[in-house]
């Protein structure tokens, strides 16, 4: 082979080559546009049809890191790479990746759960995976919540989903449960007549579900009723709190004694010259303790 047919073949395998360069860089981005159109078609149909944000994310996300390999093997074999072989060594990579990496890919699936079953929502205030917090964002790994003191705490999506989740935000209603203790002197009625018309006069308490008033316990040192009205949920805290305040000024002001526990001790004493037990005078006195 002469120089001249040297050079041709030069030429002509150059040319080939970046032919399939410019090809291969053109399916690279001209694909990536066309996964991120279809990305964001698919973020308004399911924006229309009103599903949670978190979904909508990670599907679309899903979709477009697909979309985005096809285009990259695509690009790759137009380079005259051989696909499946790199398909396999892609293959043995993540199987070595994933066993290395087996306790996030348990929050990983935990995530997807999440997103499947929806046992919370951005906004719910619940107790799970030993916190309690309102729900900032569900991530594919992890789950933000912010605290009632303003903390940012991130929790493992498996952590959550391995215990018990309670959801205080799911009803639109919630029960308050208040203790009120009277002393043994209180008139029942008297008693019942006061709680009742401080719930009456609430404009928070619901009137259906009805609430409830009722004798408990006989304790040791009161008589303990329960005060069990229901309030939407955002109200809550504010009326268990109020509620509170109010049961203890009303009763205050009607009389009706809060007791604290009291325990009577008796005083024994004995002569000192027979050595017998002879019992003397004795005394009672009675020691309060603090509740």
């Amino acid at each position: 082979m002469d120089t001249q047919e040297v050079v041709e073949f030069v030429t002509e395998q150059g040319t080939a080559f970046g032919i399939n360069i410019i090809a291969a860089i053109a399916i690279f981005f001209i694909g990536r546009w066309v996964a991120g159109m279809i990305q964001r078609v698919l973020i308004k149909g399911l924006e229309r049809a009103k599903l949670e944000p978190i979904l909508i994310r990670f599907l679309s996300n899903i979709v477009y890191v697909v979309l985005i390999v096809f285009v990259v093997l695509a690009a790759i074999a137009q380079l005259g790479v051989q696909t499946t072989s790199l398909i396999a060594v892609l293959g043995a990579a993540g199987l070595a990746v994933g066993l290395a990496l087996q306790g996030s890919l348990a929050n990983f699936a935990a995530g997807v759960l999440i997103i499947i079953f929806r046992p919370y929502k951005i906004g719910d205030y619940i107790e799970g995976g030993g916190v309690a917090g309102t729900i900032e964002e569900v991530q594919i790994f992890t789950t933000i919540l912010k605290t009632p003191d303003n903390r940012r705490v991130i929790v493992p999506n498996g952590q959550m989903m391995s215990g018990v989740i309670t959801n205080y935000s799911t009803h639109p209603i919630r029960r308050v449960d208040l203790t009120a203790s009277v002393s043994y002197d209180a008139d029942s009625d008297h008693v019942r007549r006061v709680l009742k018309d401080i719930l009456d006069n609430d404009e928070r308490v619901l009137a259906e579900p009805a609430y409830n008033i009722r004798m408990m316990n006989h304790g040791d040192s009161s008589i303990d009723w329960i005060v069990r009205p229901w309030v939407n949920t955002p109200d809550y805290w504010d009326a268990y709190w109020d509620l509170t305040e109010k049961i203890k000024r009303r009763f205050d002001e009607e009389g009706i004694v809060i007791p604290f526990p009291q325990r009577d001790v008796h005083l024994y004493h004995h002569s000192e010259d027979t050595g017998g037990e002879e019992e003397g005078e004795s005394r009672r006195a009675t020691e309060a303790a603090s509740a």
